[in-house]
């Protein structure tokens, strides 16, 4: 939440600090920024996605602090002196060949790889909440796709509507056109026959007067209300707009965490993540059989993790599924490698939403009091209104 307000508190500085001849004009989407409620429903939308990006961010810092910490933890043990390594290293052999002996008295078939295993393992009181998380992702990403086809189609009907609308501005134009040459052409006529026929023509004046302004009055009313359409058909345009760009933003955070929950769980799909967690759990169950009469792993298991403790290593039971690292620097190598992979990834979403979401929104409110500073204040008012709401 401290970013938002950083943001909002960065906002007012540069409005305080304002010099209209600097400030350059941006265009903006058909939004007519003289009304009232356009102006305030784009402001409101751009505070949405700030804080909509605000939340994205309390997240993915979560995420990377962890997967930093382990980096941290890589760090600890290649930076051992040589004979704490060596130590380390011993326990972490005996540990490694208790393992394989295990996994040679299991020789069967396995439900899944050991690679898969390892993965599932070291991420298990994840799994349920990776699993939901992806599932919710996945109904998420669905639902978009559906909002987004149902704006695209809004806007379509929106846009065959004014196309409708503006065809009957024009034809209101060109009956008032016609109205008027008749009306000119009556009164010709009748100044004829009065004239020249010397024909009383009272009548003739008073019908054409009569049928005239009646004419005339009903192509009136049906172009005002056709304007009047046109208005609100316009700002209905405006709004789809508004959403479509803001669903856009959530498609994009939603595929980009869907895309970082499946290189993290080493899956495409919930269903292919359920699978993996059956027949993981009913490998687990498998080995347990065998890990009771492995007393002599366990102990050794339990030595490594007093040796990575007193090394103050963040999370030390890690390491008792990846003693390879600690023997291999090759594997260890491999695994910073996935973790920076990781890393940078979130990165990418974190600057994504900081910069593009967030600092883009917080730009088009400034380029706004920018281009219109008589409406300076009030959309301050309402930057202010909603730091509060959001804060409170």
């Amino acid at each position: 939440m401290g970013f938002i307000k950083r943001l909002l508190n960065r906002f007012r500085r540069d409005y305080d600090e304002y010099d209209e001849e600097e400030w350059e004009e941006e265009s903006s989407r058909e939004i007519d920024f003289d009304n009232k409620e356009q102006r305030s429903d784009y402001v409101k939308n751009c505070l949405e996605k700030i804080a909509d990006a605000t939340k994205e961010l309390e997240n993915l810092n979560f995420e990377y602090n962890m997967v930093t910490s382990y980096l941290k933890d890589m760090e600890e043990i290649e930076a051992l002196p040589p004979e704490e390594s060596e130590q380390l290293k011993d326990c972490a052999k005996r540990v490694s060949l208790l393992q394989e002996r295990k996994t040679d008295f299991m020789g069967r078939p396995h439900r899944i790889t050991d690679e898969k295993y390892r993965m599932v393992e070291r991420m298990e009181e994840e799994m349920e909440e990776a699993f939901t998380k992806i599932t919710e992702a996945e109904s998420y990403q669905e639902l978009i796709r559906k909002d987004l086809s149902r704006l695209e189609g809004e806007k379509h009907a929106y846009l065959y509507r004014k196309s409708e609308v503006m065809r009957l501005i024009s034809d209101t134009k060109g009956m008032t056109i016609i109205c008027v040459t008749a009306l000119g052409l009556c009164v010709l006529l009748l100044m004829f026959l009065q004239f020249f026929l010397e024909m009383d023509t009272k009548l003739g004046y008073l019908a054409t007067a009569g049928v005239a302004a009646v004419v005339i009055t009903l192509i009136y009313v049906k172009h005002m209300d056709a304007r009047k359409e046109l208005r609100r058909v316009e700002t209905g345009i405006n709004k789809i707009i508004l959403l479509q760009n803001k669903v856009k933003i959530r498609y994009v955070n939603n595929t980009n965490l869907l895309e970082y929950l499946y290189m993290k769980y080493g899956v495409n799909s919930a269903k292919e993540l359920t699978e993996t967690w059956e027949n993981y759990k009913v490998e687990k169950e498998e080995r347990e059989k065998f890990r009771r009469a492995e007393l002599d792993l366990d102990y050794s298991e339990q030595e490594l993790l007093q040796i990575l403790k007193c090394y103050q290593i963040q999370d030390p039971a890690i390491w008792l599924h990846q003693t390879e690292a600690i023997l291999d620097s090759k594997e260890m190598v491999e695994i910073r490698h996935n973790l920076i992979i990781r890393r940078q990834s979130l990165r990418r979403r974190m600057d994504y939403n900081r910069e593009v979401v967030a600092g883009t929104s917080q730009k088009d409110i400034k380029a706004l009091v920018e281009k219109y500073p008589k409406y300076a204040k009030e959309i301050m008012k309402t930057v202010e209104e909603y730091e509060q709401k959001f804060n409170s």
